[in-house]
């Protein structure tokens, strides 16, 4: 596959720079950091452009903090001027890669998404009799960063481009990865090699796609599982003939040895699709979709605290409805009328 070069000069131009900033604030223009930011927006803009074209540029600090839904999670929230930067080089080097993504990696994809994802698991799970349905442990705490680089060098071959890219990898902050050894480890590998990424990052969104994206052709081409879809790390193969899908999880593990990476040995099972594939919330049955419980408690004490929110004065009644009618998109993606109904009957929003 040919290199790409000649990329810095549109990484760094105003323009894209000025594009990168609107995306890096929508929805959240109103926050302090960015209302300063916008302020003196053309000399920021422009002490960023001569940072890059020089090489001075350095990037801040990250804010971090746990999430708990639906799993604990460490997230790691870049200052909005570095956020500007990571725009600015996924708006040019994002469509460079997306061509060579398969069209079953819905993931962090313009066009893509959760609700088509669930939509093809759905598909699947009703034309096949068998799922191997898989989870990639801490995924993101494992992308081994040398690999990372590797990967984003066989079509990147503008410099500039490369040590912008390097600057971001090497910059992320420690993660909480697991201890885990692959062939032809010693005792120390593990702790010598760098890995994580930032979780909340927008290039680590699509490093994450780049660095499994050899390994959805390797499922597709080498394996020859039509039945696919991923989502994140998150992902299921779908077959007719169970000894297939149970010789494709030997290779799978082989092939994710080298990524250095492991599925997760509880969560990565082989059964038949009757029973139920969970899949991005909800549980695809044969001829019923239903939302999972934890996804409903998340929801519920979601709408407890927007009430709680909009009675302190700290939301505004726009904002929540807003937020509804997503939540409510996604939850009519299954059969769930009377769960939408049952919920919302009890939340009440009220000022004193």
């Amino acid at each position: 596959m040919k290199r790409v070069g000649y990329l810095w000069e549109k990484i760094v131009s105003f323009e894209n720079l000025l594009l990168a900033a609107k995306k890096a604030q929508k929805n959240k223009r109103f926050k302090e950091e960015i209302l300063v930011f916008n302020a003196n927006l053309e000399t920021e803009l422009l002490t960023l452009q001569t940072q890059l074209m020089t090489k001075t540029y350095q990037a801040g600090d990250y804010r971090t903090f746990y999430i708990k839904e639906p799993k604990k999670r460490l997230i790691s929230a870049a200052p909005y001027r570095d956020r500007v930067v990571h725009h600015a080089l996924c708006n040019i080097i994002q469509p460079i890669f997306e061509h060579s993504f398969i069209d079953h990696s819905y993931a962090n994809r313009v066009g893509f998404g959760t609700h088509r994802a669930l939509q093809k698991c759905v598909k699947l799970t009703r034309q096949y009799q068998y799922v191997l349905q898989c989870d990639i442990q801490k995924y993101f705490p494992s992308i081994d960063h040398e690999i990372l680089k590797s990967l984003l060098q066989r079509r990147i071959k503008c410099p500039e481009t490369l040590w912008l890219i390097e600057t971001i990898i090497d910059h992320s902050n420690p993660q909480e990865s697991p201890l885990l050894y692959f062939p032809n480890d010693d005792l120390l590998t593990p702790a010598q090699r760098r890995k994580g990424l930032p979780i909340g990052n927008l290039t680590s969104q699509f490093f994450a796609n780049i660095y499994l994206n050899g390994f959805d052709h390797f499922v597709q081409e080498k394996l020859k599982i039509s039945g696919y879809v991923r989502y994140v790390d998150d992902f299921a193969l779908f077959s007719d003939d169970k000894e297939i899908l149970a010789h494709a999880r030997q290779a799978i593990e082989s092939y994710l040895d080298d990524l250095r990476l492991k599925i997760h040995p509880i969560k990565s099972q082989l059964f038949k699709t009757k029973v139920g594939v969970s899949f991005l919330g909800f549980r695809i049955l044969p001829d019923y979709i239903r939302v999972k419980n934890d996804a409903l408690r998340r929801t519920n004490r979601r709408l407890k605290q927007m009430q709680l929110a909009y009675q302190q004065h700290k939301m505004s009644l726009t904002k929540i409805e807003h937020s509804i009618q997503s939540w409510i998109a996604h939850l009519k993606q299954g059969d769930t009328w009377k769960v939408r109904e049952k919920l919302l009957s009890k939340v009440v929003f009220m000022r004193e």
